[in-house]
């Protein structure tokens, strides 16, 4: 009688100065047969709080952005089968149960998207574009790649099928507000330099007028207005990021031409 062999699980998360959601995250993938923790080198208790954790492999290596990052931790899996996990997100029961169904299942599919429920704080946004938020987080490396030419809002390159699992990621992305301003401000960084490698330039025009669509049509066409003031922060600091990846740019370009 045959008899399929059971698929084995990488979970893998990239840290810098996560003390305040890794002790929790740890300890809510202890199904996982493999856990790794590639950290950027950080300066509060992160480190500490990982290596409490026997089942946890620790790496620490040079962050970069976020693609090569994802892509160093990716060749320290030893399974082919990958969940790929912020540490300020959460899976539910169901979640795991599917997840685990999933890749010993018939599936013909590659990768899985994951829809992620967005907390404000304590509390559930339910709109402010955060309404259809999903992204790539359970896949088979052995068919997938991030891309090399973004260094934020990676995006993974997929050979074969696409699917969507049914249940939902819980994502505590916002526990105030200068954090949250602190990582948007990054990402703005980041975008800047990545506009850069690929020959794109900045201007007055793009620089006010891109942050004001992208409030706009946060808050008005994906009903941010339905969220109150949570709705009126989230969509004010998302277009603050584009406003510093434009603003970075042009300082960028002005100190080469010096």
């Amino acid at each position: 009688m045959n008899t399929i062999e059971k698929q084995k699980l990488s979970v893998l998360i990239i840290t810098l100065n996560e003390e305040l959601h890794i002790k929790s995250l740890l300890e809510d993938i202890d199904f996982a047969d493999e856990i790794i923790v590639v950290d950027s080198f950080s300066t509060d208790q992160t480190v500490p709080i990982i290596e409490s954790f026997t089942n946890v492999r620790l790496i620490r290596n040079q962050f970069l952005n976020y693609t090569s990052q994802r892509n160093f931790a990716l060749d320290q899996a030893r399974n082919s089968w990958i969940l790929f996990i912020d540490a300020d997100e959460r899976l539910t029961p169901d979640l795991k149960t599917e997840i685990i169904s999933t890749i010993n299942s018939n599936s013909p599919a590659s990768a899985y998207l994951i829809y992620r429920t967005f907390m404000f704080k304590n509390m559930k946004l339910r709109f402010s574009g955060w309404q259809t938020d999903k992204i790539f987080r359970l896949f088979n490396k052995t068919k997938c790649r991030y891309t090399e030419d973004r260094m934020v809002h990676e995006k993974l390159i997929v050979e074969g099928e696409i699917s969507i699992l049914k249940n939902k990621l819980i994502h505590f992305s916002y526990s105030g507000y200068e954090d949250y301003k602190k990582k948007m401000h990054q990402y703005g960084l980041l975008k800047a330099n990545e506009k850069l490698k690929k020959g794109q330039k900045s201007s007055l025009l793009l620089m006010i007028f891109h942050p004001v669509y992208t409030f706009l049509y946060q808050f008005l066409i994906r009903l941010g207005f339905l969220d109150g003031l949570k709705g009126v922060t989230i969509c004010y600091l998302n277009a603050y990021s584009i406003f510093i990846r434009y603003k970075e740019l042009q300082k960028i370009t002005a100190s080469s031409r010096i």
